[in-house]
């Protein structure tokens, strides 16, 4: 799998080149900053990206606006995005062109390599993948919804793991529960918050982020 990385730090850089070569990636460039990635991304056209939100240099979001501007060039194309924060806007931005295929990691999820590389993989594979604290986040600003205060406390949980890119298999693996049972929690969260139910992973998982981010 060919993956492109942007991050200014040079440790950090240098720590996700070596994570990636151990898990079987090709690592065809590693970027600094905003214009370099953007010509590498064209240049390369990888499989998955994974940059880091400010990038000289502007050391705003930089590699945000990087990685928006080639998603109108190569629609689709996997890119996952880490943040030192938690910051709503970036997650409304990345998520704006509703093709899927993205991921907002925060960079202290690096540090369980195995969830980080899975959840690399995962956006490569055409789904999308929130941070569990990105979905808090999203959760928290709409907790005022009258249709989220419809929501049993297990619903809840059932949404905010949906959000993270889970499938029913794997929300049912976490909550210790049937498969069966997590397919009658989805169906009453699409129901209460007046979304059409969809049997594809991604698309439900995009249309509950599309709601969330209101």
């Amino acid at each position: 799998m060919r993956i492109v990385i942007a991050e200014d730090l040079a440790l950090l850089r240098e720590g996700l080149i070596r994570i990636f070569q151990a898990n079987g990636f090709e690592v065809v460039d590693a970027v600094d900053n905003g214009p370099s990635l953007i010509r590498a991304l064209t240049t390369h056209r990888p499989d998955v990206a994974v940059v880091d939100v400010r990038l000289p240099p502007t050391f705003t979001d930089e590699g945000l606006r990087a990685v928006i501007d080639i998603r109108k060039r190569i629609p689709g194309l996997p890119i996952v995005v880490l943040s030192q924060y938690v910051e709503q806007l970036y997650a409304r931005e990345l998520m704006s062109d509703r093709a899927g295929a993205v991921g907002y990691l925060l960079k202290d999820r690096v540090l369980d390599v195995g969830q980080f590389v899975a959840g690399v993989r995962q956006v490569a594979a055409g789904s999308t993948v929130m941070d569990p604290d990105v979905v808090g986040a999203l959760l928290t600003h709409r907790s005022a919804d009258p249709l989220l205060l419809e929501l049993t406390p297990r619903e809840h949980e059932v949404l905010s793991l949906m959000a993270q890119g889970r499938s029913n298999a794997a929300i049912a693996g976490r909550m210790f529960v049937s498969e069966k049972t997590v397919s009658k929690h989805s169906y009453n969260i699409f129901t209460k918050l007046g979304l059409e139910p969809s049997e594809d992973d991604n698309r439900r998982i995009l249309a509950v982020l599309a709601y969330l981010q209101g």
